[in-house]
């Protein structure tokens, strides 16, 4: 996420809310937003709960929050301490009936699973949720950029230090320190003791079928453990929001529809370090190539439409689409996404359109300008269609 715009949403959210959980992956740049913030604040406090020493100020935690009433308390990596929310529900309380209404705990973390669970229990109505994604085309591109300018996000993909390293080389070497470290170092401290060459295995696994209809027991055999086994992995790396499971669109419309979701790794810079694709040459002679901007631009338009759940529609007779957007006033949008620079659809979207009565007809390509197809279809480019999700 751009971090201005970020910077701004979360004053916003500060200002409204008790406490913020704001979540994302690892090196996606939460630590150095909460740091900003707390730069521009007299009355911040910043406690990386990695640290024993941040650990030990917590061990009477009730005392010490209490202690900072009138101050910005931000807790870094808090997932580490999860009985820590329990004790915040009472202290925001105590600290609401003195007046402070907002603004008091920002809360961080790279576990969206633990963290939204224990803040739906333990703090229901006393916080707000903002994720801090990697870099979206919207945010580092103009908006008359041409289309061959995704193509660097593209290859690189999002996280702060590959996007803007010196070269490709560079920015590869970058994530693959990142993969090896999140598999050595970040999960182990987790709690889950999961050997580091199977979860590897496994994530360059949904590098090479990314955008593919989810097989538990084919994994599982590849891998020689239990389908209950990869699932539990599964559930981790999507927790960590390293991987999406994209869920099958679920309405009743008398069809025998697929219920397989699809697995995407999110970030697609990660997709191409975890198969060696260190440029754009290499990634587009790979078999990945075409699921790789797909899930590229899934991304793209899932992290712009914070208004809509999002699927995908298959079914057993050939009706499909790559993306369905379910708006939350009731507006459907479809979309297919194409690699190529002259795309045309298949009956098969025209079903699928038709099936969940789609207002919006989107195909997603890299073209350089927008226009209309036949049956009310739109082309348009990833940062178009983004900031038509967006509402912009």
């Amino acid at each position: 996420m751009n971090p201005r715009l970020a910077q701004q949403q979360l004053a916003v959210l500060l200002a409204q809310f008790p406490a913020v959980v704001l979540i994302g992956p690892r090196q996606a740049g939460k630590t150095t937003l909460a740091l900003a913030e707390a730069a521009g604040r007299r009355d911040a406090l910043y406690l990386d709960l990695e640290l024993p020493s941040a650990q030990r100020q917590l061990d009477d935690p009730e005392a010490f929050l209490l202690a900072q009433r009138n101050k910005l308390v931000i807790l870094d990596e808090v997932q580490r301490l999860p009985e820590l929310f329990a004790v915040l529900r009472g202290v925001i309380d105590i600290r609401r009936r003195a007046g402070e209404t907002a603004g008091q705990f920002l809360l961080l973390g790279s576990a969206s699973g633990v963290l939204l669970q224990q803040t739906s229990e333990s703090l229901a109505g006393r916080v707000a949720q903002l994720e801090l994604t990697p870099f979206q085309a919207r945010e580092v591109l103009p908006a008359a950029a041409p289309a061959a300018d995704l193509d660097p996000l593209w290859v690189r993909g999002g996280f702060p230090l590959s996007w803007l390293a010196d070269d490709d080389s560079s920015s590869l070497r970058w994530r693959e320190a990142f993969i090896t470290t999140y598999l050595e170092r970040d999960i182990p401290t987790l709690g889950p003791r999961i050997p580091a060459t199977t979860l590897r295995r496994l994530w360059t696994m949904l590098a090479h079928t990314h955008g593919g209809l989810l097989n538990q027991s084919q994994l599982a055999a590849s891998l020689a453990v239990s389908g209950q086994t990869v699932a539990r992995y599964i559930d981790l790396l999507c927790d960590l929001m390293l991987v999406r499971r994209l869920p099958a669109w679920h309405g009743n419309v008398g069809k025998r529809l697929v219920r397989a979701p699809k697995v995407f790794v999110r970030d697609s810079g990660i997709v191409h370090a975890l198969l060696g694709l260190p440029d754009l040459e290499s990634v587009l002679a790979h078999p990945v190539a075409g699921a790789s901007w797909e899930g590229f631009v899934i991304e793209q338009l899932i992290a712009a439409a914070t208004r809509a759940e999002a699927s995908f529609y298959r079914t057993s007779h050939g009706a499909e689409a790559d993306l369905v957007l379910d708006f939350r006033d009731g507006e459907t949008w479809v979309v297919e996404i194409k690699r190529a620079s002259a795309p045309t659809v298949s009956k098969g979207f025209h079903l699928a359109a038709a099936d969940v009565g789609a207002k919006r007809k989107l195909v997603v390509a890299p073209v350089a300008e927008s226009y209309p197809m036949r049956d009310g279809i739109e082309v348009m480019n990833p940062l178009a269609a983004a900031r038509l999700a967006s509402g912009q």
